[in-house]
């Protein structure tokens, strides 16, 4: 079994209070965000001590400016009661510049400008304009580089876990795992089918979605979504809800599932025999549907579990990382989730871990219960990633009792 870090167990106060408090600032977040995304830019870029010509400062004053306006405006028409794509095309993309550029002017306007200063290279303009030209060459190679890296097919994670309650039967079980794949305004329907298809090369017996399949409705991204009906599984096809799907109409989702072959475990589980031992394979409703208002719509671990022999290993599929706590006090063995996106575009790792118990890899929780949390299969919003590579995993599960 590869190596698991220790996590704050359940009843930690930080574990309590950091998701609250986070909760509070993004409520200001919508108001705020815009404006610091690119004044803080158009301020170290064009105003602190460059001295460019009135022509190059006005340029990169107005496009900041028009760029301000533009990202809310376009969101707002994109993600809004409009649905308009095009618009949300604009707003993600924006936004994932805006943040590239804003950290690089933060993280270079700073440290640069102080180790050159302190190397006593050239003018306070001349340091300034390296500055900018740092800036703007760093976020540059980065965009281009992250936009290739969120449009690619995920490179596949093979992974080994050991499962002590594992019966030596279903030692060598091969379960493959997809998720966040965000059908949405950009048309993936070609990298969909790509991903299938990497997907059936990996021979699983057990291949799990764990939700976020797409931003917007199944009849609006069903073409997108239609390839996951040729994904194989020796054994079953399995589907939990994501915080995405309450955003737009999740029964909907539910539905194209069943009808593209996947079995949508919304707290309930079926059994995985072979060789004489038995997996009990469980999952959950995402747990932002219990304030969702549709009804039978729910996180409820003890209906998942209903009828499964106590004594019998369990596989849960949750789409959040923070549902572990409940899966630890219910003696899961492994849950299988996805949602933070590792991250996605660096340093919102960091933002992601006050809200989550994990952002990606493997993790302990409790005695008993291991985490896997995959940083997603597509992406969110921007078309970017920046030190988050996607992935399509395949764990393969062992038994302590493995012959050999």
């Amino acid at each position: 079994m590869t190596d698991t870090s220790e996590t704050q167990p359940p009843d930690s106060p930080v574990q309590e209070t950091l998701p609250g408090l986070l909760r509070r600032v993004m409520r200001f977040i919508p108001l705020v965000a815009p404006v610091l995304l690119w004044s803080v830019p158009c301020w170290v870029l064009f105003h602190a001590g460059q001295h460019w010509s009135t022509p190059v400062t006005l340029t990169g004053t107005v496009l900041c400016g028009l760029a301000l306006i533009t990202m809310p405006f376009a969101m707002m028409r994109g993600h809004g009661r409009r649905q308009q794509d095009r618009a949300a095309i604009v707003g993600d993309t924006l936004l994932g510049v805006g943040w590239v550029v804003f950290t690089w002017s933060v993280v270079l306007g700073v440290l640069l400008r102080l180790a050159l200063a302190v190397g006593g290279v050239g003018t306070g303009q001349d340091r300034a304009r390296a500055v900018t030209w740092a800036i703007l060459g760093v976020a540059a190679v980065l965009l281009v580089w992250g936009y290739a890296e969120a449009r690619r097919v995920p490179r596949v994670r093979h992974l080994e876990v050991r499962l002590p309650r594992l019966g030596a039967g279903l030692d060598g079980t091969r379960v493959a795992l997809i998720t966040d794949t965000h059908y949405g305004p950009l048309d993936r329907a070609r990298w969909s089918a790509r991903v299938c298809e990497r997907v059936n090369s990996l021979e699983a017996d057990l291949v799990c979605h764990t939700g976020d399949i797409a931003d917007g409705t199944a009849g609006r991204r069903r073409p997108q979504a239609a390839p996951l009906g040729t994904v194989r599984a020796s054994r079953a096809r399995v589907y939990v809800t994501g915080n995405h799907e309450y955003y737009s109409e999740a029964q909907g989702w539910v539905d194209l599932m069943d009808e593209l072959g996947w079995e949508p475990l919304r707290n309930r589980h079926l059994l995985l025999e072979r060789g004489g031992d038995t997996l009990v394979v469980a999952g959950v409703d995402d747990v932002t549907a219990e304030s969702s208002g549709l009804a039978g719509h729910g996180a409820h671990l003890a209906g998942a579990l209903q009828g499964a022999d106590p004594e019998l290993p369990v596989l849960l599929l949750a789409h959040q990382p923070t549902f572990v706590d409940r899966a630890a006090a219910g003696g899961v063995d492994l849950q299988l989730s996805g949602h933070t996106h590792g991250g996605q575009i660096w340093p919102f790792h960091y933002l992601v871990r006050l809200d989550q118990p994990a952002l990606a890899g493997l993790s302990r929780h409790g005695a008993r219960t291991l985490l896997y949390t995959s940083r997603g299969t597509g992406f969110w919003g921007p078309p970017f990633r920046v030190f988050a590579p996607s992935e399509i995993t395949l764990l393969v599960l062992r038994s302590p009792q493995r012959s050999g």
